[in-house]
């Protein structure tokens, strides 16, 4: 590796490849917005890297994807083979008797794993991990040649109960490897060790899915970055906010699966808590969707699982980001019943937007905000474009939302905004207000390249108490992954009462796993202040199905974690209480998994690196006026530059606040203030 202090964050959209280079020497930073090259993102990905210059004096490029996710919600994944246990093969498909609509008994599942492409052997592993039927390996070889014949590009072996003993499973995998071709090629315990058949198997079967897919996206990166000369570091974002080595993401990509979106929460999360704002809600308006998120006392939530669409369950952790399809690409349309709807379809990057003038004639959520005057079409983000061409969009709203509706163009442009606002406040009430929390408690941190234009309308419809937009919104993915820690996650299904646990045991298991979660951290190649463990148990009362998560407050010191029965009851209650009000009071609780986190924390970045620089005025960030369209009329609203503000400015709206990455809309009736980071405060002019 070179001595280069040089660390980059690249955030692949469909649209724009973000970038944000960070050298950890000169405490220096730089950005750049270049457009994507769908269908082979290497183009785009080395044309923002060469933005900075040579690629091979770059320490490391740290890397947040959304390949994974677009091949499951798209089903572009690898043809997957499944070996399992004699009987089980309908596992994947039964999932947990749910079903696509709740009302009817219609409605179609299709799993990732073909019928035909799941096959049984013989073998049988009991719950408490005793063997009754060892595996039958030539069974297993042929099994694998019959998925090579029927052409099968990935393999996974799951088998019953083999978080409790994967000795069979094991075998089998060895047994498998001496016939099949390529890397692609898993077993449960290697993925998932826990409890629970399905999920177990989802998830192993989702990873197989993917592998071929991210393997060779990474690999087509990681080959281009060494023929630029480049020889440091390359890396990847987890689901779950934290950064694991490429090598990692080729054998484990189903930890990718919401990679771009973490990133950019994580980077909300650090802007948002440096900026005295613990209680936020982060919204990522891309070119197709809007990713929400909650952050409370400046946490990020985890979820154990995700459910990516339908059926598609995966087991790992993961940041909890709600999706939904309303992007800067969302096409409006009327239906039908005469109502007008914006997505979930997308013009996506091609042909993108009518304004694009990529081919595209139906008009879009971007094209409604440059008729309305909100984006400055002589000055489009990102650079690839010299000018957005208004007649065409306003043509567009006018011949699919405007006659229809019998509404002109400006009030059906308007009517555009207020749907896709509905949409972007519902998903915001959703993590919110039915998770129990006020949202009057909370901040917006809108980021992407769309965020900001809608700021001041969703502190309005959910009663938000203000948006913090961040000094380079439309680069805040690629900023969260330069600062993301390292993480690793590990979980081990246990089964034991609490009633009289065997402390002792317990001891010797956390510390185990602690220092195989901390040798994979160390291993991973980047500069790290120190490395935190963190225990956390699933617990339920004997008899429930699901389970609480418990947090330990324990470490490892001196080769123990003192962990004794009475930490983890108390742990247990507090948890429960937390979740439900109440104790179960004589009934024993039970430990069904331990899960081990390591983190390796990275160098503090600090955020006053991209404050304003000092001598900056108001006036000189003064770019004139425009007509900008508001609540059913024009208003001449004030232009102004928005990295030349200086810090403590005050501006009253209505007013348009442009950059490179992104632009900024200030509703009337509120103000937007410039705080000491160089972040914009919108709120309540009152």
């Amino acid at each position: 590796m070179n001595g280069s202090a040089k660390v980059v964050g690249v955030d692949v959209g469909g649209t724009f490849t973000d970038l944000f280079l960070f050298d950890e020497a000169a405490k220096t930073f730089r950005t750049a917005k270049v457009p994507s090259n769908r269908g082979d993102e290497a183009v785009g990905f080395l044309n923002g890297l060469r933005q900075f210059g040579a690629v091979r004096d770059l320490a490391s490029v740290v890397h947040g994807t959304t390949v994974g996710t677009n091949a499951l919600l798209e089903r572009k994944g690898a043809r997957v083979g499944l070996i399992t246990t004699r009987g089980f093969r309908d596992v994947i498909e039964m999932r947990r008797r749910d079903r696509l609509r709740t009302w009817g008994l219609w409605g179609d599942f299709i799993p990732v794993v073909d019928r035909d492409m799941r096959l049984e052997v013989t073998e049988r592993t009991l719950a408490d991990g005793s063997i009754r039927e060892p595996v039958n390996e030539e069974e297993v070889r042929a099994a694998v040649r019959q998925l090579l014949a029927q052409g099968a590009e990935a393999l996974a072996i799951v088998f019953i109960n083999a978080y409790a003993n994967p000795a069979n499973e094991r075998a089998a995998l060895v047994a498998a490897a001496s016939v099949w071709e390529g890397e692609a090629i898993g077993c449960s315990t290697q993925i998932l060790p826990e409890i629970r058949e399905f999920e177990r198997t989802s998830t192993t079967a989702l990873n197989a899915y993917l592998q071929p897919v991210v393997g060779s996206y990474l690999g087509k990166l990681d080959a281009a970055l060494r023929e630029d000369g480049f020889t440091g570091r390359f890396h990847i974002v987890q689901s779950n906010g934290g950064v694991m080595s490429t090598e990692s993401a080729r054998r484990v990509p189903v930890r990718t699966a919401l990679s771009g979106p973490a990133a950019g929460v994580i980077a909300a999360a650090a802007i948002a808590r440096e900026a005295g704002f613990p209680d936020v809600v982060t919204g990522d308006l891309g070119g197709t969707s809007f990713d929400v998120s909650l952050v409370v006392n400046g946490e990020t939530a985890l979820a154990a699982q995700t459910t990516i669409d339908f059926g598609l369950v995966i087991r790992t952790p993961m940041i909890e980001i709600t999706t939904i399809g309303a992007g800067g690409g969302s096409i409006a349309r009327v239906d039908a019943g005469g109502m007008l709807q914006v997505g979930p379809e997308s013009a996506g990057s091609r042909p993108g937007p009518v304004c694009y003038a990529g081919g595209n004639t139906r008009p879009t959520l971007t094209d409604a905000n440059v008729v309305l005057g909100r984006i400055n079409a002589e000055r489009p983000i990102g650079g690839s474009l010299k000018r957005l061409d208004v007649e065409a969009a306003k043509a567009a709203i006018l011949e699919h939302v405007g006659v229809p509706l019998g509404l002109g163009a400006m009030p059906a442009a308007e009517a555009v905004l207020r749907v896709a606002n509905g949409h972007m406040a519902k998903a915001i009430r959703l993590v919110s207000i039915e998770r129990g929390h006020d949202p009057a408690r909370f901040a917006a941190v809108p980021f992407g390249g769309g965020g900001a234009l809608h700021a001041g309308a969703l502190i309005r419809e959910v009663g938000l108490k203000a948006a913090l937009v961040p000094r380079f919104p439309g680069i805040n993915s690629a900023l969260g992954c330069v600062i993301a820690d390292i993480r690793h996650d590990q979980v081990r299904t246990v089964n034991l009462s609490l009633e009289g646990i065997d402390a002792g045991a317990l001891d010797r298991l956390m510390v185990e796993e602690a220092s195989a979660v901390r040798a994979v951290v160390a291993d991973a190649g980047l500069p790290v202040e120190r490395i935190d463990t963190v225990f956390a148990l699933d617990m339920h009362y004997t008899g429930q199905t699901h389970t609480v998560a418990v947090t330990l407050p324990l470490e490892v010191v001196e080769g123990t974690t003192g962990v004794t029965e009475a930490t983890i009851r108390a742990a247990f209650e507090s948890a429960y209480q937390a979740s439900f009000s109440r104790l179960l009071t004589g009934v024993p609780a039970r430990i069904v998994n331990l899960r081990t986190a390591a983190i390796g924390r990275r160098p503090h970045f600090d955020l006053a690196a991209l404050a304003p620089e000092a001598g900056t005025t108001l006036e000189g960030a003064r770019r004139g006026s425009r007509p900008v369209w508001f609540s059913g009329g024009w208003h001449e609203t004030a232009i102004f530059s928005r990295l030349d503000l200086p810090v403590g400015a005050v501006i009253a709206g209505p007013a348009i606040l442009e950059q490179p990455d992104a632009t900024t809309v200030v509703d009337p009736g509120l103000t937007a203030r410039v705080d000491r980071l160089g972040n914009v405060i919108v709120e309540n002019a009152a």
